[in-house]
């Protein structure tokens, strides 16, 4: 309801209005709440919370596509694709190869799932490299000081995550130079004002900063719940019921290797003024992979001005959205509709 759906929820928090550039244009599209706790979904038995962890998720996750297959099987038969932001760059990479591997060595044709390709945006990726690229980005886009920049890297070792008092005390350093801005959009305003009473429609142009507020007020409105079919309860943006995350590889690398190796499409995107998962850690963790160029960097273009830009490799493309941050579909909704369009298409962002 902020980024890629049908719907966004006017200022109001009791109405809603059409989002033009929504996903759904251009495909089925199921939203997950995943892992089990998150949203409106839960687990019968509440010490599943104090077990989750990548493994788990993707196998739930996997459970969750072969039933709602089974019941709508119209649907078995269609290209299938997996996309997803920030930490799904573990959920996404991981939950393909489960079903890469049910397909090579299920005997029940049912369960086939006929993965075509993923996407993923902003992604935890590589936590070296994600954790480089980002002091990199906040110094190169004037947030911190030089002085804190060569302090972090003289005493920070991220390639054995030895963190010394010297290194913290510099982290704590940068982090009161950044100030008090939203870390997921650099140049975006933050909210001052929650909930509005007024009639007024909102804006796909200028995404609202207190549009979190607005849907979590729409999503606890009782009619809603019930319409939803969902468990009455208080929703909210962040789940506080997980309380043990168990497994959490430092790579998904490897796997994003064996997605390629079997043919399946990769996409890594990047809104690039995010400072949480930054531009610069993608193009980091994506240049440990070694691969080779085939189609140059380039600039993209929608609607007569560049979108972004854009590098194809043997196995996997690479694409910024220009002016994007971390929630790429909630800035840039027109540019993140054209690429993932063509995404799905399986050709490059449009050059002209």
């Amino acid at each position: 309801m902020t980024e890629l759906g049908p719907f966004r929820v006017n200022s109001n928090g009791n109405t809603l209005f059409q989002n033009g550039y929504a996903w759904n244009n251009v495909a089925n599209v199921i939203f997950l709440e995943s892992p089990a706790g998150v949203g409106f979904s839960y687990s019968n038995t509440s010490s599943d919370y104090d077990h989750t962890g990548d493994n788990t998720t993707a196998a739930d996750a996997f459970t969750f596509l072969v039933n709602w297959l089974e019941r709508f099987p119209q649907y078995k038969t269609r290209d299938f694709y997996i996309t997803g932001e920030s930490y799904a760059g573990h959920y996404v990479p991981q939950l393909a190869e489960n079903i890469l591997f049910h397909n090579m060595f299920s005997n029940q044709s049912s369960q086939q799932i006929n993965l075509k390709g993923i996407a993923i945006g902003n992604g935890v990726i590589n936590e070296i490299t994600d954790e480089m690229g980002s002091v990199d980005y906040i110094w190169t886009h004037a947030l911190i000081s030089d002085e804190s920049y060569k302090g972090i890297y003289k005493y920070c070792d991220f390639v054995n995550q030895n963190f010394s008092g010297k290194c913290e005390d510099f982290l704590d350093m940068a982090g009161e130079e950044i100030g008090d801005i939203d870390g997921y959009n650099i140049y975006a305003p933050l909210c001052e004002v929650t909930i509005q009473d007024n009639n007024s429609t909102g804006s796909l142009k200028d995404f609202d900063p207190c549009s979190d507020h607005y849907v979590e007020f729409y999503l606890n409105i009782p009619e809603v719940q019930a319409a939803l079919h969902a468990n009455h309860t208080k929703w909210q943006a962040c789940s506080d019921v997980i309380t043990n995350w168990v497994d959490s590889p430092s790579t998904v690398l490897p796997a994003i290797k064996d997605l390629m190796t079997f043919g399946v499409r990769v996409w890594i995107y990047s809104g690039d003024v995010d400072a949480v998962v930054p531009v610069t850690s993608t193009r980091y963790s994506i240049a440990a992979l070694n691969l080779t160029v085939k189609t140059p960097w380039y600039p993209w273009y929608t609607n007569g001005e560049v979108g972004g830009y854009a590098e194809a490799y043997e196995g996997l493309t690479f694409v910024t959205v220009r002016g994007a941050g971390h929630m790429v579909p909630s800035y840039q909704p027109g540019r993140a509709l054209t690429m993932i369009s063509s995404f799905l298409r399986g050709v490059l962002p449009p050059s002209k």
